[in-house]
């Protein structure tokens, strides 16, 4: 049975859950959820997603959500599928999970506001918030000082290997340019890391909006 990733085409969790899925070589059907008519609020969405949101995976009937959770599932399910994304030694690892919570502390918060309150206000021909956009920016300038002296000392930010963490950045990380920050740009460790990451394949596959490779 084919997986099934649910979830709506352009969100940033179902972009990233499908990133993980193609990068992977995993076949998915790719089911859209209808949010106009608040098909994630219907009773039958919230017994396979309780908090309403996507995207959500049904492995033939194992059923997960919170898109960081697939894509770690993903990974050690196909571990020896394409680029392993996941290490196995100990500390490797550590230092992944390390990598892996400073993605959520020091970079997510301030993407994803950034996200929030000026691109997808701009591309539905809304005001953005361009007060927010300034914090947010200057607050993530700092963060990404500590990624690039990271970045000066190995390729990607748990190591030399390619790791979840790094696509985990892609689908809010893309929104800095056109939000018009030149955070990705000015630092250029930072520069060449997120040119590597957003020139693979599996990203260049769906960052414009999520389809079935089944």
């Amino acid at each position: 049975m084919v997986l099934k990733l649910y979830g709506v085409s352009q969100s940033r969790a179902t972009v990233r859950a499908a990133t993980i899925l193609v990068e992977k070589g995993v076949p998915f059907e790719f089911i859209s959820i209808d949010f106009a008519n608040k098909q994630h609020k219907s009773p039958e969405y919230l017994k396979k997603q309780p908090f309403g949101q996507v995207p959500y995976i049904d492995d033939d009937g194992f059923i997960l959500y919170e898109s960081r959770a697939i894509g770690r599932y993903i990974a050690e399910k196909y571990a020896d599928q394409g680029p392993a994304l996941i290490p196995t030694e100990l500390k490797a690892k550590a230092l992944f999970e390390q990598a892996a919570s400073s993605e959520l502390a020091n970079f997510d918060p301030y993407a994803s506001q950034i996200w929030r309150e000026v691109v997808r206000p701009k591309k539905l021909g809304q005001e953005p918030n361009l007060a927010a956009f300034v914090k947010a920016d200057s607050d993530l300038s700092a963060k990404l000082d500590v990624y690039d002296t990271i970045l000066s000392k190995q390729r990607y930010l748990a190591g030399n290997e390619i790791t979840l963490v790094d696509l985990f950045h892609l689908p809010f990380g893309s929104g800095l340019p056109l939000a018009g920050s030149e955070l990705l740009d000015k630092k250029p460790n930072v520069a060449r890391w997120w040119q590597d990451i957003s020139s693979r394949p599996a990203w260049i596959a769906v960052k414009d909006g999520v389809k079935s490779t089944a």
